[in-house]
């Protein structure tokens, strides 16, 4: 079940610009203390917004693709000072399993944010972001992110449809199977075709992408989004300055060398936790805020 966030009530501009910053900065950073905020903080909003589904995806495909990228960079990777163990052809080192881990709990984390990036970023936003500086592309963007789940739900339909007519494939030989299920793809490929062209008609039809072309909004920049966009640029900026100037480096060959922790290093790991934070902290200012009024009734 998805729900919704006190986070996704923003103005899309401050909904983009959060996704780009956690995105962008997460994908430089393989500091272990950064790692373990990006973590933590993507875990716990994707939980918010995904419950269960959540849970799943965790399980049965981030912490496997953990495991693998952690082995297979320590196999195929001989460097590091620190060798744990010698096989026929090369050497397993510490410092290559380190980085293997690292680097799977950075790619686990993005995939996380994106996850949380579908459920809020919707179609509406990106066109409202973007329908007039780049209305072909936006078009064509929120089309696509419309139509992934809706495929989902299209190809169950088309399934059932054809298990009923006794053509799924669970029945007959493996040929008949094969069969069964090209007719399924390329059922599901005309109706997408023909759902891109009519939408794509719809949208001419209105005037999108005219010069002139007028249009309604229901998003509006107030207070609270002027706020919070203060706020994450501050603190984004000192994550940024902060990898200027190596606080968040960290290098693994031939040894693993952390930077120097000094009080700026302090500010940093703190701007970079309200960073990923935010929308967590969020929805506790709101879980908060609500209880504080209900004790006043």
């Amino acid at each position: 079940m998805s729900l919704k966030s006190v986070f996704s009530t923003c103005h899309p501009a401050v909904n983009f610009g959060w996704f780009c910053a956690v995105i962008g900065i997460g994908i430089f950073l393989i500091h272990p203390v950064f790692l373990t905020i990006a973590v933590l903080a993507s875990i716990c909003y994707a939980l918010l917004l995904g419950g269960k589904g959540t849970l799943k995806f965790i399980a049965g495909f981030l912490l496997p693709m953990i495991l693998v990228v952690t082995v297979v960079n320590a196999l195929v990777n001989p460097r590091g000072s620190t060798v744990l163990l010698f096989t026929e052809y090369s050497q397993i080192t510490m410092e290559a399993g380190i980085y293997g881990l690292t680097t799977g709990l950075m790619l686990a984390t993005i995939l996380l944010w994106f996850s949380c990036y579908n459920r809020v970023m919707t179609s509406d936003k990106f066109m409202y972001l973007f329908g007039k500086l780049i209305p072909a592309v936006s078009l064509i963007f929120s089309m696509v992110m419309r139509f992934v789940p809706n495929f989902k739900m299209q190809i169950k339909k088309i399934s059932e449809a054809q298990r009923c007519i006794g053509r799924d494939v669970t029945n007959g030989r493996v040929r008949d199977k094969i069969h069964h299920g090209i007719l399924i793809v390329s059922i599901m490929f005309t109706w997408a075709l023909e759902n891109a062209i009519d939408s794509a008609d719809s949208m001419r039809s209105r005037g999108y992408g005219l010069k002139n072309r007028s249009t309604f909004s229901i998003f509006r920049f107030d207070r609270r989004d002027l706020s919070a966009a203060v706020l994450l640029v501050l603190v984004a900026g000192i994550v940024l300055a902060g990898m200027a100037l190596g606080k968040c480096s960290m290098e693994f060959y031939p040894q693993i060398v952390m930077a120097d922790f000094d009080w700026f290093s302090a500010v940093v790991y703190g701007a970079y936790g309200i960073l990923c934070f935010f929308p967590v902290l969020m929805e506790v200012k709101e879980v908060i805020t609500w209880k504080r009024l209900q004790s006043k009734i």
